[in-house]
Order: C-alpha cells, then structure tokens, then sequence
C-alpha cells in the first residue's frame, strides 16, 4: 500500500488526505451500499408529465458543483442522464455542507435524496435534503469538454475514453442495440442460436493462423477458433436445419483499422438453402440492424451516401477483375498463364503461389477499392474455397459471395460443400498447400468428414463480421473505435 500512496502526483495526494480525513472522522468513503429509488432520466421524465417526485433517493457521479456561498448548485450524473442538484446550507446542516465544500470532489460518487423543483431559469432540480459519499475517487477525471486527446490512451483507458465521450458512449449503445436486432431478426427467420467450443482441438473454417495453448490435463495444444463453421456444419447433420452463432474468434494476424486479433462474428447455416439464400438473409439482416440503430436504410459512411435497401448490386468476381485491371481470368486459367497476362499490361501486384491466390489479389488490389454501394461479389476461385459447392459452368470457381460495402468486406457466404470425399479431397489439397509454407492452409479435419459420411442436407451458409457491421452503421473509420478493449501493441 505504501508503495502506491508514494506513486500519487499532487492531485490525487490531495484527494487522498481528503479520504484520510474522512476515515478519521468515522465516514466511510466506500459504504457497502445505497438506496436509489430514482435514476435521473426516470426522474426528469416522471417530472415532465406533471407527477410530483418527492423523498426520492439518486446517485451518482458529481460531474460539476458551483458554489454560491450559503447554497451551491451541482450536476448529478447517473448512466441515465444528467440532473441538477440544489444544495442549501441550512437544510442539509452545516456539517455536511461543509464536507461537500472541503472533502467532496468531482468524479466522487454522492448519494442524495430530495424533492424535484423547477428553478427560476427553468431547469428540472433536486432540492438536496440529505447526501452522503459513497465512493471516493483518487485519481481526477479528463476535463469533459476537452476530454482525451490521444487515441491510444482513448483504446487503452476506454473507462476514461467513456467518461470524458459521449459519443463513445453512444457508440457502445448503439453496437448493443445493432446485436440486438440481430438476434431479433434471426430468431423471427427460425434460426436456433447454439453455442459450440472455443477451444478446440483442431482449428478451421477460414484462412487463418491460430492462437495455440495447452490443455494440461490432457497433455495436448488445443487452439482457440478461427471460425465456428465445423461445429456449427455438424449440428446440421445432427438434425437442426437452421443454427446461427454470435460469438468470439480469434485469428493470430496483424492488427490494422480493419482487423483485432479478437473479432466478434454471426456465423448462421440453413438446411436447403444455399448462396442466393444467403443474399436475402443478408439484405434483411443489414436492413434490420440499420433500422434499429438509425430508423433507416439510407445511411453515411465516411462521408458516402450508402442505401441499403434491397436488392443489393450482385456481381461475378471475373467480371469486375475484366473491369477494373483488364485482365480475364477465364481466359488465363493457370498460374503461369495468369502471370504472363499481368506483365503483358505492367501491373503491379503481390505474386502468389496459386491460381486462386493470385486472382484474390487482382480482386483486392483493383476491383475492391471501387465497391461504394452494397454489392454482392460471387464466384470466387475453388482454390481458396474448400467448403464450398464448385459452379455448373466453370469447375475453377465456386457458389460463393462475399458482401462489400464502402470498401469493406462484411461478410462471405457459400453454398456449402456436401459431398464428403470430394471436401477430403479439397482437405489433402490444401495439406499440400499447407506442407508448402502456406501456414494459412487448412489441416485434414477427419471428424469433420466422418460427420459428413452420415449425411448433411444441401446448406447455405454465411459469416458476417459484427464488428465491421458496427462500424459501417456508427460511421466509424476504425475497428478499435467499435471494440471496448481493443488489442494494443505493447
């Protein structure tokens, strides 16, 4: 304890002899507990429509005090709202007023009881008749108008971030009212919200790098998800036709604007739907998130006008690729061939050791930097699509969109690969993958494929990212601006 009291600047010395005081005095500053009868929004609303709020008990923070010499004038601050405090020396004593004006500070946690007036000037008051101290704070709040400057102090004292900005606050409100809906509207469609494991002892469903730990009862690594997909397929082939999970992955990757280590994903999967279902579940989802966090499907995001409203713009990858870099993948359909087509028009991209590796990368370098309004982009490469059914017309690509919006992808969506040997056959070749450096590659999952032998009905199946969905609904340039307690480097 010595050790702290000594590591206190000035400020938080001064409120520490307060605290010291007060104990000497018999008050404790951290009292087990309160009575509230009121918050301050119920209050000021019961107050509006005329009804008298008389003896009423309030707490919270004392956010501003003006004293005045015999009375002094305060704002009380609950998560609710704001309230103005009257306080007269004669009416609370002269004791306790004078430990409001000498030991109390701001940020300090009061509580008070009293009877709602309207002042002179008009504002709704509690006239104090008592107050008592219920938490004492040492260390002084940001100043609220100026609040926290620097944004990686904002990330790593979200608490102070919260208290100094309303429109954190607002932010935070609005992500847990957009979940909301999302669980409202997926529910109404009959989906069964399920809950699968977070640590397992194989990890897939994406491209992705796992975090691994140790299981030490069971002397193994065990890993933590990267994506709910598998567990989610096996419910399917359990019997359920339409499951959805909201839940936590993590994927050991950089961390960028568009990217935490730990993400929250919906991942849902309905029994004889397949891509274009997905499309309209998308369309309705988004569509009910933005009415619940806006009232409408028009919206601005980083100063561009987006519309919502169905149906979305729904595009090939192959022909935005045509469009935007000028090269055809239907017609250079190897690798070696594809990259001989680069360099004939001197583009420049990131070279990769595939076919379907190399087209993601024309697509991310060329066609996603134009993709505004909602849009639907299909047909991506079979290479980098294992769990996903191969087209009729073009074997090298498969029933598969991702959901982009804003330059921002939102979502990615298959019609789902049934057939068991041929999802072991996509298995060895993504070993081969793997056993090539590609670390991303997915292992052979032969629990997966022995639930497939008992037979999975032709599925749909989607994941759409909730942080990025927050964050295109708040207008929010960044995904720590959406995330209480982002991941930081050190």
């Amino acid at each position: 304890m010595d050790d702290l009291i000594t590591r206190l600047n000035d400020q938080e010395q001064q409120r520490y002899q307060k605290m010291v005081r007060l104990r000497e005095r018999g008050i404790n500053p951290y009292p087990l507990r309160t009575a509230r009868t009121h918050t301050a929004r119920a209050a000021l609303d019961a107050f509006a429509r005329g009804e008298a709020v008389t003896g009423a008990a309030f707490a919270g923070r004392l956010v501003a005090l003006r004293d005045m010499g015999k009375l002094t004038f305060a704002h009380l601050q609950d998560g609710t709202a704001k309230i103005q405090l009257l306080v007269r020396k004669d009416v609370v004593g002269a004791e306790q007023y004078a430990l409001l004006m000498k030991d109390i500070d701001l940020g300090d946690f009061i509580g008070v009881t009293g009877d709602l007036v309207r002042t002179r000037t008009g504002e709704i008051t509690i006239q104090v008749a008592t107050f008592e101290l219920l938490a004492k704070t040492l260390s002084p709040l940001p100043e609220k108008w100026h609040g926290l400057k620097d944004t990686e102090t904002r990330y790593r004292q979200r608490y102070l971030d919260l208290l100094a900005n309303e429109t954190a606050r607002e932010i935070f409100i609005k992500r847990a009212q957009i979940v909301q809906a999302m669980r409202k509207f997926l529910d109404g469609q009959d989906f069964l919200e399920v809950e699968t494991p977070v640590l397992q002892p194989l990890y897939g469903g994406a491209a992705a790098e796992p975090f691994v730990t140790h299981h030490n009862k069971l002397d193994r690594d065990m890993y933590l998800r990267i994506a709910d997909e598998l567990y989610l397929k096996r419910l399917l082939v359990g019997g359920y036709e339409r499951v959805y999970e909201i839940s936590k992955d993590f994927r050991n990757e950089g961390i960028d604007i568009k990217h935490n280590p730990e993400f929250t994903m919906m991942e849902c999967y309905q029994a004889y739907g397949d891509y274009t279902t997905m499309m309209d579940l998308v369309e309705g989802l988004y569509g009910a998130c933005a009415l619940a966090a806006h009232g409408t499907l028009q919206i601005t995001y980083q100063g561009h006008a987006l519309d919502l409203t169905p149906p979305w713009r729904r595009v090939t990858m192959r022909d935005l690729i045509l469009e935007t870099s000028g090269v055809d993948i239907y017609t250079a359909t190897d690798l070696p061939a594809l990259l001989r087509r680069i360099a004939e028009l001197n583009l420049k991209v990131e070279r990769h050791p595939t076919w379907g590796k190399l087209v993601d990368e024309l697509f991310s370098t060329f066609a996603e930097p134009t993709l505004i309004q909602p849009t639907f982009v299909t047909n991506h490469p079979t290479e980098i699509s294992p769990f996903a059914k191969k087209t009729l017309e073009n074997p090298n690509v498969v029933e598969r969109f991702e959901a982009f919006a804003a330059n921002m992808e939102l979502g990615n969506a298959f019609t789902e690969l049934n057939d068991p040997l041929d999802q072991y056959a996509r298995f060895v070749e993504q070993q081969t993958q793997r056993q090539a450096g590609d670390k991303e590659a997915h292992q052979i999952d032969l629990d997966f494929i022995e639930a497939m032998m008992h037979g999975m009905p032709p599925t749909g199946g989607l994941g759409v990212g909730v942080d990025r969905m927050v964050m295109l609904l708040t207008d929010q340039a960044s995904i720590r601006e959406v995330i209480l307690f982002p991941q930081l480097r050190s």
